[in-house]
């Protein structure tokens, strides 16, 4: 058993893998589409895409060419048809509906977030140890016991979820979820959790993110510091 720190590979409808690092992609153009649809475009050219989303034109192209070939030279990308076959590659087509367990300050803004529902994902149930915040309610959900983890799971067909509890209950939720039938799970916990391998597990440290940022804020300031030979020599 292990954790997955990062996206695996995909399979696009011909059975082909879709490398990680496309599969991130994905989703940032997918974004850029639906701007380009709320503004009423309907045509944009592979150019006018990847500016959108950050990368270079032959990079996007990659990226799409696992999915089939969509554009056409001179005219480009529909935005719909490419929209709605990024969607159907990347699974959200399908009925995905989210558990919570925490709902402490972030469970409790992740379940209130409207940004889901746009994107396919509806939060169907919310849970908490906490007998003081048990039943009381986020929106339209009221918090469940985690004593009845797999009841209300099974009662409200959840098939994803997300942790959003504390490092030393993290595992001990995470097999809960498992054995519950969950097998794709978002972690905010601080902790490395082992999960079985056909369960996709995808962690976010946000204190891991910010020191990334304060070690790049600080070359960016000081770019004569010294990493070290022992960081010159891994370069």
């Amino acid at each position: 058993m292990s954790e997955i720190p990062g996206l695996r590979a995909a399979s696009d409808q011909h059975g082909r893998q879709i490398p990680p690092a496309s599969l991130a992609r994905l989703t940032i153009y997918l974004r850029a589409l639906n701007s380009l649809l709320a503004e009423g475009i309907e045509r944009v050219s592979s150019e006018e895409l990847a500016d959108a989303a950050g990368v270079n034109s032959p990079m996007l192209r990659k990226d799409l060419s696992y999915l089939g070939s969509y554009g056409t030279r001179g005219v480009g990308y529909d935005v719909q048809y490419l929209n709605s076959q990024i969607s159907t590659a990347l699974g959200l087509t399908q009925d995905w509906r989210v558990a919570i367990v925490g709902a402490g300050n972030l469970g409790r803004a992740l379940a209130g977030y409207s940004g889901f529902q746009s994107r396919g994902f509806e939060v169907v149930a919310l849970f908490d140890a906490d007998q003081m915040v048990v039943g009381t309610e986020v929106g339209w959900l009221r918090v469940s016991p985690v004593q009845d983890l797999a009841t209300v799971l099974h009662r409200t067909r959840a098939n994803m979820a997300v942790l959003a509890v504390p490092a030393p209950v993290a595992q001990a939720l995470c097999d809960e979820l498992v054995e519950a039938g969950i097998t794709s799970i978002l972690s905010f916990a601080p902790v490395v959790l082992q999960v079985p391998d056909h369960v996709q597990l995808r962690k976010v440290d946000m204190a891991t993110e910010l020191q990334i940022l304060a070690y790049h804020a600080q070359r960016a300031q000081h770019p004569d510091i010294d990493p070290g030979p022992s960081a010159r020599a891994a370069q």
